[in-house]
């Protein structure tokens, strides 16, 4: 006997952890770099004006594009998926 909420949490984790990858290169953060014209451009550019120029390392735009063009690190995936659990069992519980 497995639980809805058990198979809920399951499958939220693996949906989050395998759209990650894709919903990052969309929003423009590529192996390539930074997509010209994308929203992670956007933010780069914010991000550039806000700290006189330069993207602070550490920042958000910085850890995305790391993310983006070497993959999720296994911390990361964990936190990924775990995100997606939360969310697969808040979801089930609502049903």
């Amino acid at each position: 006997y497995v639980s809805v909420t058990l198979v809920a949490a399951a499958a939220g984790a693996a949906s989050l952890f395998v759209a990650a990858p894709v919903v990052l290169a969309g929003a423009g953060f590529t192996s390539a770099g930074i997509a010209a014209g994308s929203y992670a451009a956007g933010m780069m550019s914010s991000a550039a004006v806000a700290n006189g120029g330069a993207v602070a390392a550490g920042s958000l735009v910085a850890v995305l594009q790391s993310a983006g063009a070497a993959g999720l690190s296994g911390a990361a995936g964990a936190a990924v998926a775990g995100v997606g659990a939360v969310a697969g069992w808040v979801a089930s519980a609502m049903v």
